[in-house]
């Protein structure tokens, strides 16, 4: 089971695991509500290293990118998710809209992407990515399972009494 940490401690673990000669990849997202894409994208980004770090958006960064009324789930509930799951072995939050900052801080050997962005050098982080020497790869199935259709597919259901 994945840790959930603050950066002093992701920190501390990376340099642990790379004095071991492990690399790490990093995956980031909202992860509002956790579906089969999610999955399948944190599996194939964890094939990418030796250990996986996902970052996920603090609160106040999901509403400012998704709106009023998400995220659904607060973050210290979806950053406790993600840590359970097999493929994911540190989750920290971050305050930023992107991780950019983040990853120039921690320096991941692989940040990875789903693959909507189409190509690498198309993903906003790209350039943050290259210049401490990491590698940007996109991974996970076809963009067809979003927490936004799943949403609304959940709020046009009629209720049922129980």
């Amino acid at each position: 089971m994945g840790q959930v940490v603050n950066l002093d401690q992701l920190l501390a673990a990376a340099s642990r695991l790379r004095e071991k000669g492990r690399s790490l990849a990093f995956a980031n997202g909202h992860f509002d509500l956790l579906h089969v894409g999610h999955l399948r994208y944190l599996k194939d980004a964890r094939a990418q290293g030796d250990a996986l770090v996902v970052g996920i958006n603090s609160d106040r960064s999901v509403e400012r990118l998704k709106g009023r009324g998400r995220p659904i789930v607060p973050a210290a509930e979806r950053a406790e998710l993600l840590a359970a799951l097999a493929p994911v072995d540190f989750v920290v939050v971050f305050e930023g809209d992107s991780p950019a900052e983040l990853l120039a801080i921690l320096k991941p050997e692989i940040h990875c992407k789903g693959p909507d962005y189409g190509s690498p050098e198309r993903v906003p982080e790209f350039e943050v990515v290259r210049a401490y020497g990491g590698s940007t790869r996109l991974v996970g199935d076809p963009k067809d399972h979003n927490t936004t259709d799943l949403i609304a597919s959940v709020r046009n259901l009629p209720l049922q009494p129980d």
